[in-house]
């Protein structure tokens, strides 16, 4: 069970930090809700502060348009700040973590708010991985370059593990490769989770649906990262898509789709927690959170 105290952080909260294009340190923090009569908690691992320099957001654009975006929604022009932060999901028999953060070796805290969540790693039975990419999987390997989570069966598509064998994630698969078990894209990974194949950030991308009873949530993985600028122009390319089109298609079809659903959702690198909604805005779309 999540302890009452989950939904505080421990220590200094995130403050003002100079402008770089990487990964920050965050208070660590858990806060627990449902789906349906699954208990589930949003946990908070660091943040990375990227500049509105044109390298990333809107690379077809110029750093003034992303501003307008931007400041059109009440933001700053500059930087932009993304969470980075995972899900645990309490199943009967399973204790679920959906992706694993930047690791202790770049400041990330998911241990510690694994903790105030009253878990332990080697209580972690399943690692739901979305993609292979250092922010997601960084968090399987310790400080000691060992598995983070030794007793977890680690989950990602077929199709993305090979990509992760070669890719930017690559450091963390002689630690881990006893542990990983592949699925098809789209398949009942657990009782009550679905993956959901979402192409174009990376060639296996998958989100995950947790469902209970009448009610579910879709983990979007790197669907989306600025809740803003990801949303209201949802194809304007992004450095980080490995495939610039498809990643611009797959956006297109799942925010329309998302939209008319009223599909609830976690996305990770959202303003922490990161539940919530996309509804229609203008001629694109908006996060809408959930109230709490």
């Amino acid at each position: 069970m999540i302890r009452p105290l989950a939904s505080l952080a421990l220590g200094t909260a995130f403050a003002a930090v100079a402008v770089s294009a990487a990964p920050r340190a965050a208070a660590p923090a858990a806060t627990p809700f449902r789906v349906g009569q699954v208990e589930v908690a949003a946990l908070r691992d660091a943040v990375n502060v990227v500049p509105n320099d044109g390298k990333t957001f809107g690379i077809d654009q110029s750093p003034a348009a992303v501003a307008g975006v931007l400041r059109a929604r009440g933001a700053p022009a500059d930087p932009i700040t993304l969470g980075v932060d995972q899900l645990l999901v309490h199943l009967p028999g399973h204790l679920v973590l959906i992706d694993t953060g930047l690791g202790p070796k770049a400041n990330g805290s998911l241990i510690q708010s694994l903790a105030i969540a009253g878990v332990q790693p080697d209580q972690v039975t399943d690692v739901l991985i979305t993609h292979g990419h250092p922010d997601h999987v960084g968090g399987l390997v310790d400080a000691e370059g060992r598995s983070a989570l030794p007793r977890a069966t680690i989950r990602m598509s077929a199709p993305e593990w090979q990509a992760t064998q070669q890719g930017r994630g690559a450091s963390v698969v002689p630690v881990i490769e006893a542990q990983v078990k592949t699925f098809a894209p789209g398949q009942q990974v657990l009782p009550g989770i679905t993956a959901v194949a979402l192409p174009g950030h990376t060639p296996g991308h998958s989100g995950y649906r947790i469902t209970s009873g009448k009610q579910s949530l879709l983990v979007i993985g790197d669907l989306a990262h600025s809740a803003i600028v990801s949303l209201a122009q949802p194809e304007w390319p992004i450095q980080y898509d490995g495939d610039k089109q498809q990643g611009e298609q797959t956006r297109v079809r799942e925010f329309a789709r998302l939209a008319a659903t009223h599909q609830r959702i976690f996305a990770g690198h959202f303003p922490y927690p990161g539940i919530g909604y996309v509804v229609r805005s203008g001629q694109g779309y908006a996060f809408r959170p959930e109230r709490r």
